[in-house]
């Protein structure tokens, strides 16, 4: 796995899904930047998924995971930031390619849509697969020029 460091953050609907990925995250030796909600009480996902960008936008992590209900309102807030390239997946090929072809720094996941071990299975596929370059750069680069 080529990240070190993966800074996670969600609300109170992705909590259960964060407590899992952290354990196996952490089982794998990789740190975790944990940004909340740390319950399922009503949340606010803004006030942890800014603070995930941030850390991956700086370099304290290498790549986010961001979770909330539908997972759109996590993806939509992270890529307000320039430095991020948030994709939304619910399956394991969607994260292989939004990592191969667009260079997805941060992973957002629709809770509410798929189980836990899917999740969990997304999380690994993520992490696994690396941003193939050539063509995709040239194309990448166009989306942060805008």
């Amino acid at each position: 796995m080529p990240a070190a460091t993966i800074a996670i953050g969600c609300d109170h609907a992705g909590f259960p899904y964060k407590q899992s990925i952290v354990a196996w995250l952490q089982s794998q030796g990789i740190e975790v930047l944990d940004f909340g909600t740390h319950s399922e009480e009503s949340a606010d996902y803004p006030d942890f998924v800014h603070p995930v960008a941030n850390a991956v936008e700086t370099g304290h992590a290498q790549l986010g995971i961001v979770m909330c209900g539908s997972g759109n309102g996590v993806a939509m807030t992270a890529n307000k930031h320039q430095g991020i390239r948030a994709a939304l997946c619910w399956t394991e090929e969607l994260a292989v390619l939004a990592r191969q072809h667009n260079d997805a720094n941060v992973l957002a996941l629709p809770v509410r849509f798929i189980p836990e071990d899917l999740a969990l299975r997304i999380v690994q596929a993520f992490l696994a697969a690396e941003f193939e370059g050539g063509r995709h750069a040239r194309r990448v680069a166009k989306i942060a020029a805008y």
